[in-house]
């Protein structure tokens, strides 16, 4: 027989307490005596300090609103240079490596020139851009964020 070969489970019964003095945990029942906590009913709090005014009320808040909304993914006027004459759309965008995610809104914001006509659709523009692509012969349209196929229907698309 060896130690490690022993076929033995630990099933050991929970512990009851308050069931008499003889019984091992009776009587306090591992409360102490007397006090707040040895009381039936509200327990305190997790924050509680004795009385004493709390760690939680002591700090002061960060007070401003926190959007829960991810914000738009950036890319610039000049970047658009490189699809020329093509369809810009957030596929292509990602494919091109200018954003992490094609299922997020993408927004063009304007820096440098744009010098040839593409026809962009993602999700918003500032005017300025809007107003450089009709200028260099493309076209903006506004387009809803693609959403994310469930995976039994990317399975489905694949096969």
């Amino acid at each position: 027989m060896k130690y490690n070969e022993l076929d033995i489970q630990s099933k050991r019964d929970r512990k009851r307490v308050g069931r008499g003095i003889a019984a091992g945990q009776g009587k306090t029942a591992g409360r102490g005596t007397k006090g707040q906590g040895s009381r039936t009913g509200k327990k305190l709090g997790a924050t509680f300090m004795g009385g004493q005014r709390t760690l939680v009320r002591a700090v002061p808040k960060a007070r401003g609103f926190k959007s829960l909304r991810t914000p738009a993914q950036v890319v610039y006027l000049d970047h658009l240079n490189a699809f020329k004459g093509k369809t810009v759309s957030n596929e292509t965008l990602f494919e091109a490596g200018y954003i992490a995610s094609p299922f997020h809104a993408v927004k063009i914001i304007a820096r440098g020139e744009l010098t040839e006509k593409v026809t962009v659709k993602v999700a918003s523009a500032s005017k300025s851009v809007q107003e450089a692509i009709a200028k260099a012969g493309g076209s903006f349209e506004k387009t809803a964020v693609p959403l994310k196929k469930a995976s039994a229907e990317a399975e489905k698309a694949d096969a």
